[in-house]
């Protein structure tokens, strides 16, 4: 005979065990479908500027100021054209340029510098090392509005305006005091037995930095480029304030400058070149995403 039919209540508990473990499993699947959409919802509402700038881009001035929609009535790629080709006679190729003459210098002497002085901070004992590790975290509590008088004054005194040397030079002194913070806090976190084992084999301090410490720094120092790359493309204080000749100009600039070139202002071809100036930073951030969240995450973790 059937063992269920032997044991009636063996039977009644298996059914209750199925039926608790369907319900269960059906509110783990409301809850993740829950999850997903209003994820989801976050995302378009998160992401709807964005969206909007690109249909934007396609529109005329009434439609942008009319329509709150997305969706461009036609597909017409004029504005990019004449937003590339400005009302100067350079064209937007040449702003790209002036901005990478000044971002791929000044995050290699960021990595350069930053690295040297966290390095420092975080493996080696020194005479006022808390004090001058406070002093640097303090700094990062300073507006940057009340350095701009005295650094213009003094890159005056070196014959530096109209140059990119001011936006360069002072990253290579690691002035950018948060990206060491991170590395500091990076490194801490990293367990110092190859660093034991390599100097036992007689690597001096540079060479244990960088055969050693650097390939374990790498998803902190993708997050350093990462970071130094999108706040320099966007930076438009700096530019504003040293450079003075148009050809020299980066995008920031260059944008601010075809807004006001005419007196009608042409929304169409801004918005046009604002999403080509987008797409740099937009593919360096998804090009080192993966590295850059761990570097990101990582970089909290106290040894």
């Amino acid at each position: 005979m059937n063992s269920a039919a032997l044991n009636p209540a063996a039977a009644s508990d298996r059914v209750a065990s199925d039926r608790e473990a369907r319900l269960t499993l059906r509110r783990e699947r409301l809850a993740a479908l829950t999850r997903y959409v209003v994820l989801c919802a976050v995302g378009v509402v998160m992401l709807y500027p964005m969206i909007w700038l690109i249909g934007a881009s396609f529109k005329t001035n009434a439609e942008i100021f009319t329509e709150i929609g997305f969706i461009p009535s036609q597909l017409d790629f004029t504005a990019y054209l004449k937003g590339w080709k400005t009302s100067t006679e350079y064209t937007f190729a040449t702003y790209f340029l002036n901005s990478f003459l000044i971002t791929i210098p000044r995050i290699i002497v960021t990595v350069i510098s930053c690295v040297l002085v966290a390095y420092a901070f975080a493996r080696f004992e020194f005479w006022g090392k808390k004090f001058l590790f406070s002093v640097m975290v303090a700094t990062m509590m300073l507006p940057l509005i009340i350095l701009r008088l005295p650094q213009y004054l003094m890159f005056k005194e070196f014959g530096w305006l109209d140059t990119y040397l001011p936006m360069i030079v002072p990253s290579a002194f690691a002035t950018d005091t948060f990206f060491v913070f991170m590395l500091v806090q990076f490194l801490r976190g990293i367990p110092r037995d190859m660093e034991e084992a390599a100097q036992i084999d007689g690597c001096n301090a540079l060479q244990l930095l960088w055969h050693i410490i650097v390939p374990l720094l790498k998803p902190a120092i993708i997050s350093v480029i990462v970071f130094q790359f999108i706040w320099t493309m966007n930076d438009f204080m700096g530019p504003l304030i040293y450079l003075s000749t148009v050809e020299k100009y980066p995008v920031s600039l260059a944008l601010k400058m075809s807004i006001g070139a005419t007196e009608e202002v042409e929304w169409a071809s801004v918005l046009a070149i604002s999403v080509v100036a987008l797409l740099p930073s937009v593919a360096v951030f998804f090009a080192a995403q993966r590295h850059f969240i761990e570097g990101a995450s990582s970089s909290g973790i106290k040894g």
